[in-house]
């Protein structure tokens, strides 16, 4: 198969190029000029300049492409950077979706579970989960965009695009590069943190999710068919702890109460205000990580194969990763 690979240097993205390196398949990935070239060393890929916005480039690379990995994208936690993140994760999908249509491609989207319903500490969350399950997801930049972005596939499907979307979890590993998910671990591992956020999320190895997104190429499985890639439910209290652990820190005294989530919440708003930067910590991210992202993957392990290790080793191996380069 002849694949092509968008968001190469990204966690996943870049896992992806290098589990899919020195295969059978034929590998070629965007890139933006001036990319820092080490995130691809190793990779037996071919390079093709250009972004999500240059429609000719897609064509391009779509047209000696049988199959496009669309895993580029914008995380922006909080209520700014809207018109970003949709020019990224939805505008940018769009192209996407046209180039495949065009050239006949097959696409698989990398969507997120935050598209998706979300769980609760009595019922976990799946593909079938009716949206509005526990409250529902916080209507920030990054859901609203990602939901567009899939939108954009499920309206290509309508006209006859061949596509799967893939949902991953919280996603910690090795080849975290700017770092992504990977930023709380480096901040945990920084100084210790006496508050954890109150809810929890559903961690997954970013290269069992690489891997069931590679075996998604082949699977015989019904057009439009999403899957669920989450992994281990876990309290950001309990992941802080075992993240500490690794850089030597102390556990959290406690997950955060009613207080601290308003002083974060408004706390992170007012500094919005006064220096027109949104911080990692505002209303949305504090009222996002009060709720328990937890999910269930049935599907994909029956369907894809989806393997989750254990905890211990994605974040062992996450670990060293900060460790290494960023501590």
């Amino acid at each position: 198969m002849r694949v092509f690979v968008t968001g190469g240097s990204g966690l996943l993205g870049n896992t992806i190029l290098r589990h899919l390196s020195g295969t059978q398949h034929t590998l070629t990935y965007m890139v933006r000029s001036g990319s820092d070239r080490e995130i691809f060393e190793g990779i037996d890929a071919e390079p093709i300049h250009g972004d999500l916005h240059d429609q000719a480039c897609l064509e391009r690379a779509t047209e000696s492409a049988d199959v496009v990995i669309h895993s580029a994208g914008l995380i922006h936690l909080g209520w700014q950077r809207m018109d970003e993140s949709m020019q990224v994760n939805a505008e940018g999908t769009r192209n996407v979706v046209q180039a495949c249509l065009k050239n006949d491609s097959k696409l698989l989207h990398v969507g997120t579970v935050n598209t998706l319903a979300v769980g609760s500490r009595k019922k976990t969350a799946d593909e079938t989960t009716p949206l509005d399950h526990a409250g529902g997801q916080v209507p920030c930049s990054y859901v609203i965009s990602k939901r567009a972005g899939v939108d954009e596939v499920t309206n290509g499907i309508q006209e006859g695009l061949r596509a799967v979307v893939l949902h991953p979890g919280f996603m910690l590993g090795p080849w975290d590069w700017k770092p992504s998910s990977g930023r709380m671990m480096l901040e945990v591992g920084r100084a210790w943190k006496p508050i954890a956020p109150r809810g929890g999320c559903s961690v997954c190895d970013s290269r069992d999710v690489a891997d069931a997104i590679i075996a998604a190429i082949d699977a015989d499985i019904p057009n439009g068919r999403s899957y669920v890639l989450a992994g281990h439910n876990e309290t950001y209290y309990r992941l802080w702890s075992e993240m500490g652990s690794r850089f030597g820190r102390a556990k959290p005294i406690m997950p955060a109460g009613p207080l601290q989530r308003i002083i974060g919440a408004k706390g992170g708003d007012l500094l919005t205000k006064i220096t027109g930067n949104e911080p990692d910590i505002n209303s949305a991210g504090v009222a996002m990580s009060s709720q328990f992202h937890w999910y269930d993957s049935s599907r994909a392990v029956a369907e894809l194969n989806y393997r989750i290790r254990p905890m211990q080793e994605t974040l062992d191996d996450a670990a060293e990763w900060i460790r290494c380069r960023f501590l």
